[in-house]
């Protein structure tokens, strides 16, 4: 591989590709391309190290996905980097053979890809990308971070989402008691003096919130309430042909739809990307029941509110919070008085600012999205020669897919041989038994004029 490093006061060799941020999509990137020696590749992160959700590491949770969906191992079995050798250097692979679980605690999840974040040497944290631009006679971009000045033929955004406020709770953007689950462990002791804590939301951090809540406040007499706008309190799509819209053959056919198709689609298709596992809302159900044996079901200060939106927000006269909802199958509304929100309103991809310097190179659609292609390249004007990818930032492109941790290493592979130019990675041609196109139309041969009045006779 062509050093980088500037010696002898000579121009390093740029690099063939830059990963910008390193979350678990890049740093999947980042594992696959340490292997792959005609591939020089460096990713840079703002943040000090590693970092994984810390606001979400509640104790109990558990991955949604099986824990082969690591950084490496649905493409290379045998990479270094892969969660099982990962055991093998912590000394805990009999401990794990013997859990039989085959979703991971999510603390583990995140130690995993500190450890591998850790000792990567293509990865450097401390190290934030302020803007990028491109020099179209080196026809390569130019990545400005921590003061220097990194040359590459390639650039991979991975920098991640931010948290969803909904525009309902515009009022109370400032208040400290009204908080995103992606704070949340970090901020839980901010709800101690509340007797009255609000969930809002219903995917997986949601009921975990709720399911935590539960757990801490049990007996003090705190009043929780849990509102979704969803019209149930519905489990995530876990059935084993229903999974199969998690491959790269849905991804595919989800790209060929029509831009208005898909975009109509992806809402339509929650229950696969955003409730909640059977097992975390079994857990609710089973400490509920406990909680109030021998006693009256309304005896606990408990409420869960599906098919209920919050429609306006504000502070309270007397102090604390009302949240004004109306009710999605009857139209009723009501109000909500309480003292703290915590928002499990999701997360979305944002625009990084370094970016602003090339916005004008970029081919935005109708909506000022990416347009992506199946590669996961997004286009650009003539004259930006150089490859600009996403991860986990083409929902509208790709489909549900897109944020799962099961597709990470296949699209990592993706843009890995896009980059090289060659299949570095072989990558299988099927991968669901389901069929997502209809068949070909063919035109049938007539019968025979014999056949045709033997079969009128019958």
């Amino acid at each position: 591989m062509t050093s980088h490093d500037d010696t002898a006061g000579q121009q390093p060799e740029p690099y063939d590709l830059i990963g910008v941020g390193i979350g678990p999509f890049n740093l999947s990137l980042a594992a696959l391309a340490d292997r792959a020696e005609t591939v020089g590749a460096l990713f840079l992160d703002a943040r000090p190290e590693f970092r994984w959700h810390p606001g979400m590491l509640v104790d109990g949770a558990r991955m949604q996905v099986p824990f082969l969906a690591d950084l490496v191992t649905l493409v290379d079995p045998t990479n270094p980097w892969s969660f099982l050798n990962y055991l093998r250097e912590q000394q805990r692979l009999f401990p794990f053979y013997f859990s039989e679980r085959f979703q991971l605690p999510r603390r583990e999840y995140e130690h995993y890809c500190r450890w591998a974040a850790d000792r990567l040497p293509n990865c450097r944290f401390g190290s934030p990308v302020t803007a990028v631009h491109w020099d179209a006679g080196e026809r390569l971009y130019l990545v400005h971070a921590a003061g220097a000045v990194h040359r590459a033929r390639n650039l991979v955004l991975g920098t991640g989402t931010e948290p969803v406020r909904p525009e309902a709770f515009a009022p109370l953007r400032s208040h400290p008691a009204v908080l995103h689950s992606a704070d949340y462990l970090t901020r839980r002791r901010d709800l101690a003096a509340a007797r009255d804590v609000t969930v809002v939301g219903s995917g997986q951090s949601g009921a975990e919130v709720f399911l935590d809540l539960l757990r801490h406040r049990a007996g003090d007499g705190t009043r929780l309430r849990w509102l979704t706008r969803t019209r149930a309190i519905a489990p995530m799509e876990y059935s084993k042909l229903g999974l199969e819209q998690f491959t790269p053959d849905y991804t595919r056919y989800f790209h060929g739809l029509p831009a208005d198709v898909r975009d109509a689609l992806v809402p339509a298709q929650w229950q696969l990307h955003k409730a909640a596992s059977a097992e975390t809302l079994a857990e609710i159900h089973d400490h509920l029941y406990e909680r109030t044996v021998g006693r009256p079901i309304d005896a606990e200060p408990v409420e869960i509110l599906p098919g209920t939106a919050v429609t306006e927000t504000g502070r309270g006269p007397r102090g604390g919070l009302e949240l004004h909802c109306r009710h999605g199958d009857s139209g009723r509304r009501h109000l909500v008085r309480t003292e703290a929100v915590v928002l499990a309103t999701g997360y979305r991809a944002v625009r990084p600012a370094a970016l602003d310097p090339i916005a004008d190179l970029i081919d935005w659609d109708e909506q000022g999205r990416y347009r992506v292609d199946l590669d996961h390249r997004v286009a650009t004007r003539p004259e930006l020669t150089g490859g600009l990818y996403v991860q986990n930032a083409e929902l509208h492109t790709h489909g549900v897919g897109t944020p799962d941790l099961g597709l990470g290493a296949h699209r990592a592979a993706v843009i890995l041989n896009a980059v090289a130019g060659k299949a570095l990675h072989p990558l299988p041609h099927r991968t669901a038994w389901t069929t997502f196109e209809p068949p070909t139309a063919a035109v049938l041969p007539r019968p025979q004029e014999g056949t045709e009045r033997a079969a009128a006779s019958r």
